[in-house]
């Protein structure tokens, strides 16, 4: 058996999703939350970007499956020798990818290549030539690469788009099952509904979305096994692989910093703007000097930090991925720790409102205590804002994360991500010809993450936010005809 570990990042990942279960099971049981997040579901775009997201998210948590593989007993061991195990850390992932992960080339190769990118001296019936060699996995398979190269990538390609059609078509069909089931109609009824958008919910564009990504990972499954998809890069490791491996990231350092963010916002937003006088002014001091500070200076002098710390304790960690992700993992709450001032500010100026209204002023009258009106009165009324700007910042750390990598104060240089790989991109762009293929893999993967957040953080501002939702509908209204 497998000796199982457990990462700091893995215990964050499992308690966001652990907080989003009780948070589904608390909106079931409100029925204002409820119907707000309807609003959010009947949004096309919102939906599509829903479906991104739970691939990603899925990504991210067999990711985060952590082990270290059991070694065989070494000859001539006794029968009740203690278990060794490797001095690797892997992930399910590790394992669902490993072909890829072992398929190690030489140095550079285009993406679906079968030759090196650069040439090197070769012996050739018994003459040296310079020229660019075979690849030791991509492409292998062929006899004749210059012949049959083509025709074999038609020919994988379209077997990997019609599985990937018949995978959209049987999804498509559980699906139109499933909503037949919860609404208790016949499964011709329920596909009616979707093909002419008369659904509450716009299935229509979740099952496009479904199809696009069916295709997509189709052509990719059928030809990753013989082809570098996303070519090599300068060790030989599989672009692609490494931008999968870079999900994880993304979302343990969103998701960690928006965590550690939290408290402090939360705390001291509402302090401000409830007490008001010295301690309004005494938080507003802490956080404009926060803010005042470079946060790239100051997230920087904190990496240096724990970078001393790491390296001076090396037998604290057991293998070298614990070692990179207490780097993470502290990075993340540095980003929280440093970034509370903006939703701070935007508490303490709800809070100030909400204490001029009259249900908090009768509390008062009451004799509620202050914790008590912070808590039940204060506290609810604008977790929509805490929601918003939680949701709307999410990308920008994961943006964040790629500005810090490639100024060289991100994450451990081992460790995959999304900034590691754009700042190697920097020194290949300028070789000659140029290798574009580690940045335009990161670039896509990473957009594609960005840009489904933006377009979910969007929709749920407009159902949280009744300002956005009326300016919205405002400019939805089509204007009066004059008449002369």
């Amino acid at each position: 058996m497998p000796k199982p570990v457990f990462l700091a990042t893995d215990f964050v990942l499992y308690l966001l999703l652990a907080a989003i279960a009780l948070y589904v099971w608390h909106v079931r049981r409100t029925p204002t939350l409820r119907a707000t997040w309807r609003t959010v579901a009947r949004d096309p775009a919102a939906m599509a970007a829903a479906v991104v997201l739970a691939v990603f998210v899925f990504v991210a948590i067999v990711d985060s499956v952590h082990f270290r593989p059991l070694l065989p007993p070494p000859p001539g061991a006794a029968a009740g020798a203690p278990a060794a195990y490797a001095p690797q850390t892997l992930s399910l992932i590790d394992v669902l990818l490993a072909a890829r992960r072992e398929s190690r080339e030489k140095t550079y190769s285009i993406p679906l290549g079968t030759h090196q990118y650069s040439k090197e001296s070769m012996l050739v019936d018994g003459k040296m030539i310079r020229d660019f060699p075979r690849l030791r996995y991509g492409g292998a398979h062929l006899k004749d690469a210059e012949t049959d190269w083509l025709g074999d990538i038609a020919w994988r390609s379209a077997v990997g788009i019609v599985g990937g059609a018949a995978c959209a078509a049987l999804l498509w069909f559980s699906l139109v099952a499933l909503r037949a089931w919860f609404v208790r109609c016949p499964l011709s009824t329920s596909w009616r509904a979707i093909r002419d958008r008369t659904a509450e919910i716009p299935w229509y564009a979740m099952l496009a979305t479904i199809a696009v990504l069916a295709l997509i990972f189709g052509w990719v499954a059928a030809l990753w096994p013989y082809y570098h998809v996303f070519g090599t890069d300068q060790t030989g490791n599989d672009v692609l692989y490494q931008a999968i491996k870079s999900i994880r990231t993304a979302i343990v350092i969103g998701s960690l910093a928006t965590l550690a963010t939290l408290p402090f916002a939360i705390v001291f937003g509402i302090l401000a703007g409830y007490y008001k006088g010295r301690v309004d002014d005494a938080i507003q001091y802490l956080y404009t000097v926060l803010s005042s500070i470079p946060s790239v200076l100051l997230i920087a002098a904190f990496v240096l930090m724990i970078q001393v710390f790491v390296d001076k304790n090396p037998q604290v960690f057991e293998t070298g991925l614990e070692r990179a992700d207490i780097r993470l993992f502290l990075l993340s709450v540095i980003l929280g720790v440093t970034g509370w001032a903006t939703l701070a500010r935007l508490l303490r100026a709800e809070t100030l409102k909400l204490t001029e209204l009259e249900f908090v002023q009768a509390a008062r009258a009451f004799g509620v205590s202050d914790l008590g009106i912070m808590r039940r009165h204060v506290l609810p009324n604008v977790m929509h804002v805490v929601l918003i700007v939680t949701v709307l910042d999410f990308s920008g750390l994961v943006l964040l994360e790629a500005v810090l990598s490639y100024v060289g104060v991100g994450v451990d240089p081992t460790t995959n991500s999304f900034g590691t790989m754009i700042n190697s991109a920097r020194t290949e762009l300028s070789r000659d010809p140029p290798v574009w293929w580690n940045l335009l893999a990161a670039f896509l993967v990473m957009v594609t993450l960005v840009l489904s957040l933006q377009l979910f953080a969007g929709a749920v501002r407009e159902a949280f936010d009744p300002r956005a939702r009326a300016f919205r509908l405002h400019r939805a209204r089509p204007a009066p005809r004059v008449t002369a």
